[in-house]
């Protein structure tokens, strides 16, 4: 197990118990207890966690992770979403991606399709992102035109905020926007940890002709910092069979059409 998958592994425990300790950690994760204590300072001093004697406790209830450190979670689920939100798109399209790793799953899932990289006459797709990384996957991958949002480049996603790449926004029309989130709930929307990014996608949301959500199910019934739209402005959900009969429904009859890959 690599340095990072470790990490995201620590976390995970950090975020089911709220506290572990070294002899757990280095029990649970097959490694020496040395490297646990390594892994617990590094991630200390990124602030990421509370180092405590014998252990370390969990900043907070929900982590906004970096992108790297996120590309572990739910990876199975992630790439059936991403390949099942990939059929939604029809060549000829401007389609709207935000970043994160499950729209990077429909980035790859896209890359790949025939019929949207044929090159023919009104069969080019056109890709809006604010995204570096998604940018990238798709220019190494495909032939699509893709229009990069300009602005000040988040670390953590890799995501570019700010009110340069909304003014460009401001002047697109979408034809359909997929979009990742932190949180989906029936009452609140959508929403995402950091403010710069919900503003930027916000701006996608009243761009699109149509919105569609990408989430897997861990995220449906979660809160998270600032809002991005109310789930009226939400046509399609993608999510995975994680999801229970109980929360497809709410989703459903608050008029959001629930799509499980």
């Amino acid at each position: 197990m690599d340095r990072y998958a470790r990490w995201n592994a620590l976390l995970e425990l950090l975020t089911e118990s709220g506290r572990v300790t070294v002899e757990e950690a280095s029990e649970r994760l097959d490694v020496s207890q040395a490297t646990i204590r390594r892994d617990f300072d590094q991630l200390a001093q990124q602030q990421m966690i509370t180092r405590t004697r014998g252990g370390a406790v969990a900043n907070g209830v929900s982590y906004d992770l970096p992108l790297r450190y996120k590309s572990a979670k739910h990876s199975a689920e992630k790439q059936r979403i991403g390949e099942t939100a990939a059929r939604l798109v029809a060549p000829g399209t401007v389609v709207g991606l935000n970043g994160g790793t499950t729209i990077t799953e429909v980035a790859r899932a896209l890359a790949v399709r025939p019929d949207l990289n044929a090159g023919g006459e009104g069969s080019q797709l056109t890709v809006v992102t604010n995204a570096l990384n998604i940018a990238n996957e798709l220019l190494l991958r495909s032939r699509m035109k893709i229009v990069v949002a300009g602005g000040v480049v988040r670390p953590q996603s890799f995501e570019v905020v700010g009110p340069l790449g909304g003014a460009l926004l401001k002047e697109v029309t979408l034809d359909i926007v997929l979009l990742g989130v932190d949180a989906l709930d029936v009452e609140l929307g959508a929403a995402s940890h950091h403010e710069g990014e919900a503003s930027m996608n916000s701006l996608m949301v009243a761009r699109a002709k149509r919105v569609v959500v990408i989430a897997d199910s861990s995220k449906l019934g979660g809160h998270a910092f600032a809002r991005i739209c109310p789930i009226s402005k939400i046509e399609t959900l993608v999510t995975d069979s994680g999801a229970s009969a109980s929360t497809i429904a709410a989703f459903r009859e608050a008029g959001v059409d629930v799509i499980t890959a």
